[in-house]
């Protein structure tokens, strides 16, 4: 749904906001007294925002899209606290739907429609289906409507104000050819991250909050949901997805905590100029290299299923000897009477992508010969099958991406810096009345 979405190769957030000054520029005095018992991170249920309202209703119903991305498994004080950032995030929505239209910019409904269908269909539903889902989820299509609205909006507001007054040299694209043509044969990660702006005044509380959303992942809940309502980043319209980049294009402190991740894992909060990250390495790969996991596979699947009232004990018996019988497989053209001897199943699956398999599969797969099988795999319940190696398609080394795309990248880049500095000097002119 982001119309300023991130490349397949983009360049990571590296600049703080301009304007944020170090709490020595505030001149504060070293001994203070607190006068009254405030919390400015404790926020009311509603809030009008130069004029428009943000009723309860509709923070509730946002909250509800995070909750059901958790499987619904969320704790009730962690739900006060998400009410908290969910009203911060639905503000920022409110400001910037409101400067598109004082920019004169309409977003067609019809445009609207056409990206929740996509939404819809993401999750295997019709509109209609779609909608009567989020019902029960304590939801609404509204809610889903009105943020497609406001990034659109948004975008569209960039790419008129801020993109035009974008440049990137030729000389600045010919020096990112050259250390990636130098980087070539070194890692680089495809990266997820969600960005939480802070500053010495409220650093704490941010970290506090990032520290949660680490534990809510953790325990089962989507990375991608929460960059999408929480990072203040651009990337999260696309789940906080940077594509691939090499350690030299992040910042110092993203770069070493990338280094030393393993694919799946999240790391933060880790502080950066401007606020914290919270960091998940989503794949991993070589410059200019060509992976294995990207080569294309022809395979025979061999299968047989477990009588219902199976046992685990008679389940590994029976596994054992079909892993005996099937481990005698010489070669494709001998599985399907191989396979009609044991009674299996015998599927044909052709251009199988290493990557697109469950990791232990991709171990096994890449240390395999052709005509060679898997050990037996699967459970009580699904039965047990292996893997013939029929044929193997190497992918080509990657190519360097363009000049123009190159470019495009490091504009985009700056049109994020600047759309912090945009949606922070709204947030400075709002007049918020909290209820």
């Amino acid at each position: 749904m982001a119309m300023l979405s991130v490349g397949a190769s983009s360049l990571a957030q590296t600049v703080p906001d301009e304007g944020s000054a170090p709490s020595s520029a505030l001149d504060l005095p070293k001994n203070m007294t607190i006068f009254g018992k405030g919390d400015p991170n404790v926020r009311k249920a509603t809030a009008i925002v130069n004029g428009s309202i943000i009723t309860g209703t509709d923070i509730d119903q946002r909250l509800a899209l995070i909750i059901t991305a958790n499987g619904g498994k969320v704790a009730d004080e962690e739900k006060e606290r998400l009410r908290v950032q969910v009203l911060r995030n639905l503000i920022d929505e409110t400001l910037q739907i409101q400067e598109a239209a004082a920019n004169s910019i309409k977003v067609d409904p019809a445009e609207v429609e056409q990206s929740y269908e996509r939404v819809a269909a993401n999750f295997r539903k019709s509109p209609k289906d779609f909608e009567a889902y989020l019902r029960q989820q304590g939801s609404s299509s509204a809610s889903i409507k009105r943020q497609i609205e406001g990034e659109l909006a948004w975008n569209r507001l960039l790419r008129r104000n801020v993109q035009p007054f974008v440049n990137v040299g030729e000389d600045e694209v010919k020096s990112v050819v050259d250390r990636l043509n130098a980087a070539k044969g070194t890692d680089e990660f495809r990266i997820g991250e969600i960005y939480l702006s802070a500053t010495p005044e409220n650093a704490a509380q941010i970290s506090a909050n990032a520290r949660n959303i680490i534990d809510q992942i953790r325990k089962g809940g989507s990375f991608a949901a929460y960059a999408r309502q929480f990072s203040e980043a651009s990337t999260a319209a696309v789940g906080g997805d940077l594509g691939w980049v090499r350690p030299a294009q992040l910042p110092d402190e993203l770069a070493t905590a990338a280094t030393e991740m393993e694919v799946g894992q999240i790391a933060g909060p880790i502080s950066v100029p401007g606020g914290v990250s919270l960091l998940y390495v989503m794949d991993k790969r070589k410059v200019l290299t060509a992976d294995p996991r990207d080569a294309l596979l022809s395979l025979k699947q061999l299968s047989i299923a477990f009588p219902k009232g199976t046992t685990k004990e008679q389940a590994t018996d029976r596994a054992a000897s079909f892993a005996s019988q099937t481990k005698a497989i010489q070669g494709c053209g001998a599985a399907n009477d191989v396979g009609a001897k044991l009674g299996a199943d015998v599927v044909d699956n052709d251009n199988v992508k290493i990557r697109d398999l469950p990791g232990p599969l991709q171990e096994m797969l890449l240390g395999l010969q052709i005509g060679q099988s898997t050990p037996p795999f699967g459970s009580v319940e699904d039965g047990v099958r292996v893997l013939v190696l029929c044929g193997r398609d190497d992918a080509a080394a990657a190519g360097a991406p363009s000049s123009e795309q190159i470019q495009a990248q490091m504009e985009e880049e700056r049109v994020n810096k600047r759309a912090r500095i945009y949606l922070r000097d709204l947030r400075r002119d709002a007049v918020i009345d909290y209820n």
